[in-house]
C-alpha cells in the first residue's frame, strides 16, 4: 500500500505544523485506567507526569478524568471536572499543548476555558448530543475553535464488548464513523478542525482491531487527519511481547502511512518509531 500525505488540523500552534507525525502523551487522572490507573491521580503527580511526557517529546498531552477501559463505571460530572481542570490549567499555563479526553460537553467547555486546544471525544458526540454544537461554538486562547477528535464508538465501557458484532469490522466502523462526522458537521464543526480516530480497542475483538488497523484505506477514507490510539491495549498486549515495543511498531506503521498523531503512554519509544515511519514515508513519496 502506498503512503499517504500527512494531513493536519487547523488551529494549533506553529510548532505543531511540521511534516512529522506527532506523539500525544496519555495522562490519565484516574484511579482505575487499565494501564496506569492511580499513578497520576493527585494533581501534583499529574502535573509532574505531564511535564515529563512533554520533556520526552510529546507534542500534546491528552488529559482524561474518566476511564474507558471495558467494564469501567462512569464518574459524575463534578468529579471529572475536579480531576482534569487543575491539570489542564497548570500545563497550559506552562505553554504545554493540551487535549481533554472527555465525552461530556460541559467538561469540554470548561477544559477549553482552562487552556485546552483539543477536545478528544471517544464517542464522537454520541454520548452527549450537545457536544458537537458546544465545541463548534467554543474559541480557544488562540481565537479558533478547538480541534475535535472524533472516534468510532458504539457504547459505554459496560457494554462495549458485547457490541463487537460486524459484517466487516473495517468497513462497518468506517461507515459508522462517517455518519458521526456528518452529524458533527451539521452541528457546526468545520472539517479543518476535525480529526478521525478508528477506535482501536473499542467494541472490537482482538482480530477485528488488527483487521481495522491493516485497512489503512478505510482509516483514511474520511479525508481527515488521523489519530491512532493503540497504546498498551489488550490486542497489542496479546502478542506476548513488551507492550510498549509493540505499540512503537504500530506507531512506525502509522507514521509511514501518514497519521497526524499517535496517542501513547511511553513517549520515547514511539517518538523514535514515528521518526522512522516519517522517513520512510518521505522516501516513498519521491
Amino acid at each position: 500500500m502506498s503512503s499517504t500525505a500527512r494531513l493536519r488540523p487547523a488551529g494549533l500552534p506553529d510548532s505543531l505544523e511540521s511534516e512529522e507525525t506527532l506523539v500525544m502523551g496519555v495522562l490519565n487522572v484516574t484511579p482505575d485506567s487499565f494501564s496506569d490507573g492511580g499513578e497520576h491521580f493527585a494533581t501534583d503527580d499529574a502535573l509532574a507526569h505531564g511535564r515529563l511526557l512533554a520533556s520526552q517529546g510529546a507534542a500534546i498531552i491528552d488529559v482524561g478524568g474518566e476511564s474507558t477501559r471495558p467494564g469501567a463505571p462512569r464518574v459524575d460530572e463534578d468529579e471529572e471536572l475536579r480531576r482534569v481542570i487543575p491539570v489542564l490549567r497548570g500545563l497550559a499555563d506552562e505553554g504545554i499543548v493540551t487535549s481533554v479526553d472527555t465525552m461530556r460537553a460541559s467538561v469540554a467547555v470548561a477544559s477549553v476555558e482552562a487552556g485546552a486546544l483539543i477536545v478528544n471525544d471517544v464517542s464522537a458526540g454520541r454520548a452527549d448530543e450537545d457536544m458537537g454544537s458546544e465545541v463548534a461554538g467554543l474559541r480557544t486562547v488562540r481565537g479558533t475553535p478547538p480541534v475535535f477528535i472524533a472516534m468510532h464508538w458504539r457504547g459505554h465501557s459496560d457494554v462495549m464488548n458485547e457490541l463487537a458484532v460486524y459484517d466487516d469490522a473495517s468497513r462497518d466502523s468506517a461507515t459508522e464513523l462517517e455518519d458521526r462526522l456528518i452529524a458533527l458537521r451539521e452541528a457546526g464543526v468545520e472539517d479543518r478542525f476535525l480529526v478521525a480516530d478508528p477506535g482501536l480497542g473499542f467494541s472490537k475483538t482482538g482480530e477485528q482491531n488488527w483487521d481495522v488497523l491493516a485497512d489503512w484505506d478505510g482509516i483514511a477514507s474520511h479525508g481527515l487527519p488521523i489519530l491512532i490510539g493503540a497504546s498498551r491495549k489488550r490486542f497489542v498486549s496479546s502478542l506476548g511481547v513488551d507492550r510498549d515495543a509493540a505499540t512503537a511498531a504500530i506507531s512506525a506503521y502509522s507514521a509511514e502511512r501518514g497519521a497526524w498523531a499517535v496517542r501513547v503512554h511511553d513517549v520515547p519509544s514511539s517518538l523514535a518509531a514515528v521518526r522512522v515511519g516519517d522517513r520512510l514515508r518521505r522516501s516513498a513519496r519521491r
